[in-house]
């Protein structure tokens, strides 16, 4: 048993959950990690717990986990915020701010 599959172990005994919701064959771990990234990459870091929480609610209503997944995949990947571009688009235009280098830009020398 891994870190993980012990940690959800615990989760699952903390809060009174059957641990058959550990079995693969009802939710593989994968499908909920492989959604964190697109979502965290797509959208923003911090949107990646709540969608996985509220996958979660989902399947807790009835919702099928992997359908559910790939739907809020998808959204991710064509996730477009109000008033910008979407994550990881064009960069924007202009130099870049008082110490943050541009992508593919050699860094400057020390002094």
């Amino acid at each position: 048993m891994n870190t993980l599959d012990e940690w959800a172990a615990a989760v699952c005994g903390e809060l009174g959950l059957d641990p058959a919701a550990l079995d693969p064959a009802a939710l593989d771990p994968g499908l909920v990690l492989d959604l964190a990234r697109d979502v965290a990459h797509g959208v923003a870091r911090p949107a990646a717990p709540l969608t996985a929480y509220l996958l979660g609610v989902a399947v807790g209503q009835g919702r099928p986990p992997a359908a559910s997944a790939a739907r809020i995949s998808q959204l991710a990947a064509r996730w477009v915020p109000a008033g910008g571009p979407p994550a990881g688009g064009p960069p924007a235009e202009g130099p870049p701010a008082e110490g943050i280098q541009a992508p593919g830009t050699p860094a400057a020398p020390r002094e």
